[in-house]
């Protein structure tokens, strides 16, 4: 007798929401991120390459504090810069949960026992 695993079929909403959370999450590898959803490094790498847009977000450091001096100028820029950094980080944030409000719901369907 043959024992075959059963394969899992992953909706295109979750494929783009996992190539999204790799490319948007700085310093983040494939295997590190399939290991948090739970699918194989292999796999994840064909969806990014095959639904990702080829752009990772930096993960360069952002100064914490304004420089001494700073013109008002200077500091509009260094505040709209850290602004759009917490945006993507939240939006990063909230993709990583939605991911995994999907994920338990279709184990929480899944098992059977």
């Amino acid at each position: 007798m043959i024992i075959t695993m059963a394969r899992k079929n992953y909706s295109m909403e979750f494929r783009r929401q996992a190539v999204d959370l790799y490319e948007t999450t700085p310093g983040a590898t494939l295997k590190q991120i399939a290991g948090e959803l739970g699918v194989s490094r292999g796999t994840l790498s064909l969806w990014v390459k095959d639904l990702g847009n080829g752009v990772r977000t930096s993960d360069g450091p952002t100064p914490a504090t304004p420089p001494s001096g700073e013109s008002p100028v200077a500091r509009i820029a260094r505040l709209e810069a850290e602004n759009a950094r917490l945006r993507a980080d939240k939006a990063r944030v909230e993709t990583e949960r939605d991911i995994l409000r999907k994920a338990a719901k279709y184990f929480a369907g899944e098992t059977s026992w």
